[in-house]
C-alpha cells in the first residue's frame, strides 16, 4: 500500500533534492506539488521566479501543482486560512504528509510541524540533520541546474545575484553564507535536473534591489521555438 504525500515546492534547489530523495522511496506516491505564490506580483514568494516559469518546471515535471496565493503585505492570517484550506482538501483526497527540504532550522520545523498537526497531516524533511555542503555537492553530483535568483545583502554580495550555482559559486563563498542558502542568504531557480523531462529555457532580465536589502535576477521565460536560454 503507498504512501500519498505532497511536496512543498519552492522552485530552488532544497525542494528540488528534497523531491528527488522521496521519488526513490517505495511505497511513497507523490500526489502534487504545493508553492506559495504571491498574487500581487504573479511570482513564487522569496524566490522571486514568474509564475510562467514555476508552471514550466512543473510541466516537466509531470506532477500537479498547488499553488497557495498570498498578499505582498504578508498577511499571515490570509496565509494560514489559504493554506489551510489546501491542506484539507488534499487530505481529504487522501494525502497523509507533506515533504519540505528543510536543514536545520530547528524553529522553523516546529512552526511547519504545528501547522501541518492542525490539519491532521505529517511533516517529512528527507534532508534534515544532513552536512550542507554535502548536499550541495550531491545536488550538482546528480545533474541538477540553477541560477541564484535572488540574494540578502546583508550576508552575500549583490554580484552573487544572477549567477549559476555551481562549484565555482560554493568556492567563492564566504565563510559566513550556508552553502544552501539555509540562513536564507540566498535563493535559486532550478531550471534542469533528473525530476525534469527537459531543461527550461529562459534569460536574465533586470537585476532589482528591493527593500534596500534584497537582490532580485529577473529570469525571463523564453517563448516557445526561439531560439537561445540559460545565457551566462
Amino acid at each position: 500500500m503507498s504512501r500519498n504525500v505532497i511536496v512543498s515546492w519552492s522552485g530552488g534547489k532544497d525542494s528540488a533534492l528534497a523531491l528527488h530523495e522521496v521519488l526513490q522511496l517505495e511505497g511513497v506516491r507523490v500526489a502534487a506539488l504545493l508553492t506559495t505564490v504571491t498574487e500581487d506580483y504573479d511570482r513564487t514568494s522569496m524566490h522571486g521566479v514568474r509564475r510562467t516559469l514555476l508552471r514550466e518546471q512543473v510541466r516537466t515535471i509531470g506532477l500537479p501543482l498547488e499553488e497557495v496565493f498570498i498578499s505582498g503585505d504578508g498577511d499571515e492570517g490570509l496565509y494560514e486560512r489559504r493554506m489551510h484550506e489546501v491542506l484539507e482538501r488534499q487530505k481529504a483526497a487522501g494525502v497523509e504528509a507533506v515533504v519540505i527540504g528543510d536543514i536545520f532550522l530547528e524553529d522553523l520545523r516546529r512552526y511547519r510541524e504545528q501547522k501541518l498537526a492542525r490539519a491532521g497531516m505529517e511533516a517529512v524533511f528527507p534532508l534534515w540533520g544532513r552536512d550542507t555542503r554535502e548536499l550541495a555537492q550531491r545536488f550538482l553530483d546528480l545533474g541538477f541546474r540553477a541560477v541564484v535568483t535572488c540574494v540578502d545583502t546583508q550576508a552575500l554580495d549583490r554580484s552573487f545575484s544572477g549567477r549559476e550555482y555551481d562549484r565555482g559559486f560554493l568556492a567563492e563563498l564566504p565563510g559566513s553564507v550556508d552553502p544552501c542558502g539555509e540562513n536564507g542568504e540566498f535563493h535559486t531557480f532550478v531550471y534542469d535536473g533528473p525530476v525534469f523531462g527537459r531543461p527550461i529555457p529562459f534569460t536574465r532580465g533586470d537585476v532589482v534591489l528591493r527593500e534596500n536589502r534584497y537582490c532580485f535576477c529577473d529570469l525571463l521565460p523564453v517563448p516557445a521555438g526561439a531560439s537561445g536560454g540559460n545565457e551566462s
